[in-house]
């Protein structure tokens, strides 16, 4: 038996917040975690939505029924099946959908800022580090960089990118030995971060959301 590959078109779905225009100051990316789907992701950055952003949420590529009654449905940016493959096939959809993005908004305009959730950490992180996005400002909310990534080897990426890491001091998946763990990751790779912590479990927090975009402490 033997493992083929054949690269074919496929139909990405996005949603966004905001209109492009001269009055953009910012333009964010953000990437939804498992089981999630983006037009409802979406709806937690609302409280953003004040005319000065436009916010663009891709919605992975893959997507499947989250129950067996076959009723909601949610979606995964990649799974551990043909793993390298599931990456690069997003980094390319990301990079499409930055190019989409900026051929009716001027670059240099606008501070870009990248957002993951959860397991849509490790893929704005895939992103950035191998895609041809530009990024001012990283946000990774309660999830964690990839292992596999070289952090040293990417040293330059991700020191000039205003790295923030937020977390709910209840997130039932924040194991304090990962947190340990990626927090070391960073200052072993001298790469600057800030870290946010606001008080509630593994979602997103609409307050500590505002008052971060504000570039406020929480």
């Amino acid at each position: 038996m033997k493992e083929n590959h054949l690269t074919v078109p496929r139909t990405a779905r996005y949603f966004t917040l905001g209109t492009p225009g001269e009055h953009l100051r910012e333009v964010w990316f953000v990437c939804h975690g498992y089981g999630q789907l983006a037009e409802y992701f979406l709806r937690n950055f609302r409280t953003l939505d004040d005319g000065s952003r436009l916010i663009a949420a891709p919605e992975a590529l893959s997507r499947f029924y989250l129950t067996g009654a076959f009723e909601r449905i949610g979606a995964t940016w990649m799974t551990r099946e043909d793993r390298l493959n599931e990456i690069n096939d997003y980094v390319n959809y990301l990079d499409a959908l930055y190019e989409r993005v900026f051929s009716e908004i001027r670059r240099e305009s606008v501070k870009v800022i990248a957002f993951g959730f959860s397991q849509g950490t490790a893929t704005v992180c895939r992103w950035i580090s191998r895609g041809a996005v530009k990024v001012d400002r990283l946000i990774l909310w309660a999830g964690q960089i990839p292992p596999e990534l070289d952090l040293p080897g990417q040293k330059d990426i991700f020191s000039r990118v205003n790295l923030t890491v937020v977390l709910g001091t209840e997130d039932q998946y924040a194991k304090p030995e990962l947190v340990a763990e990626q927090e070391a990751r960073l200052k072993a790779s001298s790469v600057p971060f800030q870290f946010i912590s606001f008080a509630g479990g593994h979602v997103i927090d609409r307050e500590a959301l505002k008052e971060l975009a504000r570039g406020e402490e929480v």
